[in-house]
């Protein structure tokens, strides 16, 4: 069978379809090219920078080291700044010394005090130990200014934590000149004027006797209210 020749234009038609792709195919390679150039006369230049650099300073000495400090890795905690100022209202509130609270004190042998909404067994039950002392604080040797800012912020400290049973030792004033016990009486007073207490007793002679106290705190105020 003889093959029959294409029309003189139909070959035409072909050639000029491919004419556009054509163009492309071009102006792709000459970005292509483009592209290359700046490339390597990027690496080029940087290629000199260094060169220059290291120039400049083939001569440098490193300097002596000096007991430089080295920046901690990881960033201190943040200062709760908040608290701090709340505490320090704390410590500048004003605790008298001068009230009288003799008529205050149950007249046993546990020298007890409660509050007024708190039930007459609370001091006895405190005293026999049903709340488990959580923490201490220890007074001696304190001038009264001393203790009385250590007290209040004892006791803040506890409540922001929801301890309620604490010990507090004041001593029995054997060291003192008059070698009577100048800060049991403070103390006294002191708690009287706290909030947070609800009632405090002479400690048990294993717990201090009478160089200590055991002082009861209000509960947490989201807690369900129970009896004391």
């Amino acid at each position: 069978m003889m093959n029959k020749r294409e029309p003189e234009s139909m070959r035409l038609d072909g050639l000029s379809q491919l004419a556009p792709l054509v163009d492309q195919w071009r102006e792709q390679a000459a970005e292509a090219r483009d592209r290359k150039r700046r490339e390597a006369e990027h690496l080029a230049r940087e290629a000199r920078e260094n060169s220059l650099f290291q120039r400049e300073v083939a001569d440098a000495q490193p300097l002596a080291s000096k007991g430089r400090i080295v920046p901690p890795k990881t960033p201190p905690k943040p200062l709760p700044i908040q608290r701090q100022r709340d505490e320090q209202a704390v410590l500048e509130q004003s605790l008298s010394d001068d009230i009288d609270i003799e008529q205050l004190l149950d007249t046993d042998d546990s020298l007890s005090w409660r509050r007024p909404e708190i039930g007459p067994d609370v001091p006895r039950r405190l005293r026999r130990g049903e709340w488990t002392v959580k923490s201490q604080i220890d007074l001696h040797g304190l001038r009264v200014d001393e203790a009385r800012e250590a007290l209040v912020a004892f006791i803040a400290h506890a409540s922001r934590n929801e301890w309620r049973c604490l010990r507090i030792i004041h001593g029995k004033g054997l060291g003192s000149p008059s070698r009577e016990p100048v800060l049991k009486g403070k103390v006294l007073k002191w708690l009287t004027q706290k909030s947070e207490v609800l009632a405090f007793c002479q400690a048990r002679p294993d717990d201090g006797g009478s160089g200590a106290l055991l002082v009861l705190l209000r509960g947490p105020r989201n807690a369900k209210r129970r009896l004391i």
